[in-house]
């Protein structure tokens, strides 16, 4: 009833809100002023909580921590999403195909890219184009070079908050959460994991397009490639005649 006995209505879509102050921070939507103001890159804001959420990118503060692992989080939003990860819970379903999924932004891209194949967000810079906006604002910064993401402990810089994450997993932490189900070594990559396991399995997926021979890494193909089949270019020492892949 409160949004149907409103008061204060917006001129410019029709929105009602329950206070002018609501009404008042809702129409900077439409006139893009933006009057909180990030001291560190500049960056604006339209509400002073986006600003102080923003701020923790530069920080490095996560206040909201997973009660059962070691992750934490900027946002509550993006913990009560990764509390999914936990419980299973993927509340978001595709009305063409059933699948599920744990976040909504997962099941938009699912639509577009394999019922639709729409990318209606394209860079005006170079050809590329993408099914969401993160995705292009992530892109742009290959052009821009704009890097925000910086880690606390050695101040190196990334375009990706994924990357930073990464960063700082891989080199700040001797955290190794992935392990081998055949031996027990532990692996801070996922992808070193499954390299090792080949070791187990004697899996061979990566095959010669010119022959029928399989091997375990790429850069064993690589040297093939150039041994039996003269493909690709051989780096040699400029102190000895050695010379490698």
């Amino acid at each position: 009833m409160n949004v149907h006995t409103s008061k204060y209505k917006c001129t410019e879509c029709g929105m009602s809100f329950q206070s002018n102050h609501r009404l008042s921070i809702h129409r900077r939507k439409h006139t893009r002023e933006k009057p909180f103001e990030c001291t560190v890159c500049s960056k604006q804001f339209t509400m002073v909580r986006s600003l102080v959420i923003h701020r923790r990118i530069h920080s490095g503060e996560k206040p909201y921590k997973c009660h059962m692992c070691d992750k934490a989080f900027r946002q509550l939003g993006h913990l009560n999403t990764h509390m999914r990860v936990h419980t299973g819970d993927k509340p978001f379903k595709c009305h063409v195909c059933d699948k599920a999924f744990n976040q909504s932004v997962n099941l938009d891209t699912h639509l577009m890219r394999i019922h639709k194949g729409d990318k209606p967000y394209k860079c005006h810079m170079c050809d590329k184009a993408f099914t969401c906006s993160a995705d292009l604002n992530n892109h742009m910064r290959v052009h821009t070079g704009d890097k925000p993401f910086k880690c606390s402990l050695c101040n190196k810089c990334f375009s990706l908050s994924r990357h930073l994450q990464a960063h700082t997993r891989q080199v700040h932490s001797n955290r190794r959460p992935y392990d081998c189900r055949y031996c027990g070594k532990l692996f801070k990559r996922n992808s070193h994991l499954k390299l090792h396991v080949r070791v187990h399995t004697a899996a061979k997926p990566i095959s010669c397009s010119h022959c029928s021979d399989c091997f375990t890494r790429h850069h064993q193909l690589k040297t093939h490639l150039l041994k039996s089949h003269n493909e690709g270019t051989w780096f040699t020492c400029h102190i000895c005649p050695k010379k490698s892949a």
